[in-house]
């Protein structure tokens, strides 16, 4: 770690996220809504651990101004919001999926070009079932894995999980895009600030 990391307080880049990985969806979300009935809500997110520093507000700042520049022409509207544990999500919202990953992509190589890799946690995908009532269900992006998994919160349920259909759902989306083999890593995103969850 050089001088100019101490004095912007950056940390060691410990891990690269796999954004190549990610594009995987814009591909999969024509087969998953024609054969599967599932479809976007139009919500995504990219969840981060933000540092109180100068430097990482300032790239993270750039990255949101970018995705609202850009979505006066993709339609993209931006929301930043914080949890109780620390991370912040920026949810994009835009019925496009193409336009949800393009953003998502944007955000995490920023932060990985600026050193902080380390500090993105994953990427969230809102989608519903329309052969199942419209039940939600959310595809997450492990970042540093480059890996994939479902996670099917029960409506009306709380922090309850369909592990049933999470397991039904790895069947369908194998071919289509590269999960995550474990699945202790397969971790619940209760409270997601994305509709239908």
């Amino acid at each position: 770690m050089g001088f100019l990391d101490t004095l912007f307080g950056r940390t060691k880049t410990v891990k690269q996220v796999r954004p190549d990985k990610l594009f995987a969806l814009t591909t999969a979300a024509l087969d998953l809504e024609t054969a599967q009935g599932i479809v976007t809500t139009g919500e995504a997110a990219i969840v981060f651990q933000p540092l109180a520093t100068g430097d990482f507000t300032q790239i993270a700042d750039d990255a949101e101004a970018v995705l609202r520049d850009t979505g006066t022409e993709t339609g993209t509207t931006v929301e930043r919001r914080d949890d109780e544990f620390g991370y912040r999500w920026m949810v994009l919202r835009d019925p496009d999926v193409d336009d949800q990953v393009v953003g998502v992509n944007a955000v995490m190589e920023s932060l990985q070009f600026g050193g902080y890799a380390d500090r993105v946690l994953c990427a969230v995908f809102a989608l519903r079932q329309t052969q199942q009532g419209g039940r939600p269900l959310h595809l997450v992006y492990l970042a540093k894995r480059g890996t994939w998994y479902p996670f099917v919160p029960v409506p009306g349920a709380e922090k309850e999980r369909d592990r049933e259909r999470e397991l039904q759902l790895r069947a369908v989306l194998d071919p289509l895009m590269p999960l995550e083999p474990e699945m202790d890593r397969w971790y619940p995103l209760w409270g997601a600030p994305l509709g239908g969850a």
